[in-house]
């Protein structure tokens, strides 16, 4: 069964696991923060974001090429965008017929797609970044000791905890599925019914699932309250940030600042 999920954190040696979560989180608010009110054909400013992005990639161990590759992920989401391309005000760019209808490509509706392609790539880089270079624990402390509110913080925790019992749950389904069905004589040769039988089996399979991991989780939230469990993950007191990680904060704050300025002048 090839069907398995893992934690993105990887516990490497590099400058960047080793700065204050704290630090990190705020630089990356910051970053998806900056990126989000660029404005629309900011090209010099998307390219000093990749810059940085890159370069963090680069000094955090995971490489760029896995950064990228993760990065994908928000490709298939930017083509909720790609009507702007033929909606947007201003000349046309290309006109081509579509059956009895004119289509009509607008200059300024290919610099939005293109500027939210970015924007939305970039983001993703510098999460991928951030949860590959912090474990999770690690984040939920900086979370709390940046003002978020605790039951904002316990939800995550929580979220982030039953992700993975959905998993384990579900993995113990399919195995017990493939223990209770007969192999097929011919190689490669799938056995059961139609695929509307399939989806209704699937269909059972996935509302039981969602039953069965609502049971686990009430049983493992009951254990936790019993052991004084209240709503806040107890973890020793994070100590004062460092000379170094001032001035990394400083100087990664005063970066973003004038990226966004360069972006809104030229």
């Amino acid at each position: 069964m090839h069907f398995h999920f893992h934690d993105p954190y990887q516990p490497l040696d590099s400058p960047v696991h080793r700065l204050d979560p704290r630090v990190k989180l705020a630089l990356a608010l910051g970053f998806i923060l900056t990126a989000t009110l660029l404005p629309a054909g900011a090209w010099l400013s998307y390219a000093l974001l990749g810059a940085a992005a890159w370069v963090g990639a680069h000094l955090s161990g995971l490489g760029i090429r896995t950064v990228l590759r993760r990065s994908m992920l928000a490709l298939p989401f930017v083509l909720a965008a790609f009507p702007v391309v033929f909606t947007a005000p201003g000349p046309s760019w290309l006109t081509f017929p579509l059956g009895p209808w004119q289509v009509s490509v607008r200059a300024e509706g290919v610099i939005r797609l293109l500027s939210v392609l970015l924007k939305s790539w970039l983001s993703l880089q510098i999460a991928v970044i951030l949860v590959g270079t912090t474990a999770f624990p690690e984040l939920l402390v900086a979370m709390r000791a940046m003002g978020v509110p605790r039951f904002l913080v316990m939800t995550f925790g929580l979220m982030w905890r039953y992700l993975f019992l959905l998993v384990d749950e579900a993995i113990r389904m399919l195995r017990a599925r493939e223990a209770r069905s007969v192999a097929p004589e011919v190689p490669d040769r799938r056995v059961g019914g139609t695929l509307v039988w399939r989806a209704q089996v699937t269909g059972r399979m996935v509302g039981t699932l969602f039953l069965r991991t609502l049971e686990r989780g009430e049983r493992i939230y009951m254990a936790m309250v019993a052991r004084g469990y209240d709503g806040e993950a107890r973890m020793l007191s994070m100590p004062s940030l460092s000379q170094r990680d001032l001035v990394l904060l400083t100087g990664g704050l005063l970066f973003l600042m004038g990226s966004l300025l360069l972006g809104w002048l030229f």
